[in-house]
């Protein structure tokens, strides 16, 4: 069985390769740009981690580990222009270095090429592979535009924003688990059992996100505690705060969230306070951990040796104490 950090060398190292770039290198090289800084790689790990529980020639998932890697980036390029955003992981975006336009075409170009690198795997599950991978993508598309329209909506119900967040982010890790096991020759069961486990996993990654906006420790999160607060963000607390809030803590919170001038360390006290009142923070945890729960329910259904999964294992832990 190979390391998590022996995985992520193997990636870096594919990467390095730049075998992804053509020409004219102008529409490759903001790919290039994103790829660079690639974080923590998490989805062409767990793609390369899920075909190692069946089998140890982990060349044969590799490039298509890659694709999906360059799929997430993608979404992530898209994404900035429409959110407008200055900086990806510290750096500026790609449609701020250069423009929209490039941000887009290349994008574009990302996707595709994501595409051909998916595609390689043993030609008797290039069917159940592309398939996979379509509804996973349009799953992504869905989950933005959802993300989109809760901007503008006061009403957005925790069924509705479980949903989104579902879509937006754990159907990616989903689908890089379920991958790799598919190549791999797992049984049906098995690779759709994986693909809850991620399911499971990425929702309470992201429940975990908004909780460590406004919980967390400055020096342990990376970055400022209550950004979500101060721009209005629609997250599991907010939402919650409001299906659960008395008709006082209900028009205090909607005054906060209309205010169009405030002070920030203000405006991030009271709301907290609000949280606080209703016992917030205790359910947005107890919803964590029932979510990992479910994903240590999935992981027991694969019939592998126990010793194979401990990393999967050791993951949900570290989700139950992560605080960054």
């Amino acid at each position: 069985m190979y390391t998590i950090e022996q995985l992520r060398e193997i990636i870096r190292r594919e990467f390095s390769k730049q075998e992804y770039v053509e020409e004219p290198v102008s529409l490759f090289e903001p790919i290039r740009y994103i790829l660079e800084d690639g974080g923590k790689r998490l989805r062409p790990v767990l793609t390369l981690m899920s075909y190692n529980l069946y089998r140890d020639d982990i060349e044969k998932a590799l490039k298509s580990a890659i694709g999906i890697e360059i799929f997430h980036n993608y979404t992530l390029l898209h994404d900035d222009v429409m959110d407008d955003a200055e900086l990806r992981r510290g750096r500026l975006t790609v449609h701020k270095k250069w423009n929209s336009n490039v941000a887009i075409l290349s994008g574009d170009a990302a996707a595709i090429t994501a595409y051909k690198y998916i595609e390689s795997c043993e030609d008797c599950y290039l069917r159940q592979v592309i398939d996979g991978f379509n509804q996973v993508a349009m799953d992504v598309c869905k989950g933005q535009q959802y993300d989109m329209e809760f901007e503008t909506r006061n009403d957005v119900t925790e069924a509705e924003y479980i949903h989104m967040i579902y879509l937006k982010t754990s159907v990616l890790i989903a689908g890089s688990l379920r991958h790799g096991a598919l190549i791999a020759g797992a049984p049906e069961h098995e690779y759709n059992a994986l693909y809850d486990f991620g399911g499971f996993l990425g929702l309470a990654f992201q429940l975990q996100d908004d909780y460590l906006d406004v919980y967390g420790d400055v020096a342990e999160f990376g970055k400022k505690i209550g950004g979500d607060i101060t721009e209005n963000k629609k997250t599991y607390l907010l939402i919650k705060a409001f299906e659960l809030a008395g008709k006082e803590d209900r028009d205090l919170l909607q005054s906060w969230i209309d205010k169009k001038e405030f002070d920030a360390a203000e405006k991030v006290k009271a709301v907290t306070e609000i949280y606080n009142r209703l016992g917030i923070r205790e359910l947005t945890l107890k919803t964590i951990e029932n979510y990992l729960q479910k994903s240590r329910e999935a992981l027991d259904k694969i019939e592998v040796e126990r010793d194979r999964k401990s990393a999967f294992y050791e993951m949900i832990n570290y989700l139950g104490e992560r605080k960054k």
